[in-house]
């Protein structure tokens, strides 16, 4: 009888090998989300959850007050699609002051509802409204001089080094990029050793188009240490000259050869779309690109 039966079975599997196979298919078909999550633009009640799928897909996000979910309230959000890079955001509001929130974001690709990626989680504090202390840690200035992420160095190792004090909020100061700055694969340093950095084609060269300044962004995401800091700490972010090209003024016209693109406006519009794909802003519904914002954390800091 057993070995009638293993006959069987082997017979159906050698006539079912599309059938047997398609739930791995069906798993590899999944939107991924390469680059995490991150929270930002923190205020009483309210914060940005952002994150980027692989594909046009609809963000959808879950938040509660448990790790464990419990009581989980869900949000349809947007759809990423082209236009912004496969980015999309969510604007959580009536969120409870002091109180650490759990999210987690997944995609539900658009052209198969019935598939949907497997889920990243993130947390952040809400501002309080009583008196306690507060501690931020605050930088800028991603993957300048040419110094971007090297694996034998361990990464953006200062990402970890931060995210360990468990700070309240990250206030990103400007140069979230370096538009200007080429990442080359190697850097021989003065001991006669070699820096190592992970290339892309978008940093092999300075930024002009919208998906070279959009690679810039996507570029410090490849840093598992800035992930994982950016799911566990809210960014209050601005920016500075690099997200477009050192020292820059509106109005100005290049005479540098690294440059076909000459007009430095045109840059910057370029630059700013990017920077507000990739940072976890609240978009001004009276100015859409303003990224000049105030903020008030509790009754003790602004």
């Amino acid at each position: 009888t057993a070995s009638a039966g293993s006959g069987l079975l082997l017979a159906e599997l050698l006539h079912k090998p599309i059938q047997a196979a398609a739930p791995a298919i069906i798993t590899t078909q999944r939107p991924q989300i390469p680059f995490g999550v991150q929270s930002g633009d923190i205020t009483p009640g309210r914060a940005v959850v952002w994150s980027r799928s692989d594909r046009s897909a609809r963000m959808l996000v879950e938040y509660a007050t448990t790790e464990s979910f419990q009581n989980a309230q869900r949000i349809i959000g947007p759809a990423a699609i082209e236009s912004s890079d496969f980015t999309a955001r969510v604007d959580l509001t009536g969120l409870p002051a002091g109180q650490k929130i759990f999210y987690r974001v997944s995609f539900q690709d658009l052209e198969n509802s019935k598939i949907t990626s497997e889920p990243v989680i993130g947390s952040f504090l809400t501002p309080p409204n009583t008196k306690r202390n507060v501690s931020f840690v605050f930088g800028g200035d991603v993957c300048g001089q040419g110094w971007g992420i090297n694996p034998e160095f361990g990464g953006m190792k200062i990402y970890e080094a931060m995210r360990q004090h468990q700070p309240d909020f990250f206030i990103h100061s400007g140069d979230t990029i370096y538009a200007d700055g080429v990442i080359q694969a190697e850097v021989k340093l003065d001991d006669g050793s070699i820096w190592k950095n992970l290339t892309t084609p978008e940093k092999s060269k300075v930024a002009e188009t919208l998906d070279e300044f959009r690679g810039n962004h996507r570029y410090n995401l490849l840093d598992a240490n800035f992930r994982r800091f950016n799911a566990e700490v809210p960014t209050l972010a601005q920016w500075d000259d690099h997200e477009v090209r050192n020292n820059w003024y509106p109005g100005q016209i290049l005479d540098d050869p690294k440059y076909t693109v000459k007009s430095i406006d045109l840059l910057a519009a370029r630059a700013k779309r990017a920077f507000l794909d990739y940072l976890p802003l609240r978009f001004n519904a009276d100015d859409p690109e303003r990224i000049f914002r105030a903020f008030n954390y509790g009754p003790l800091l602004d």
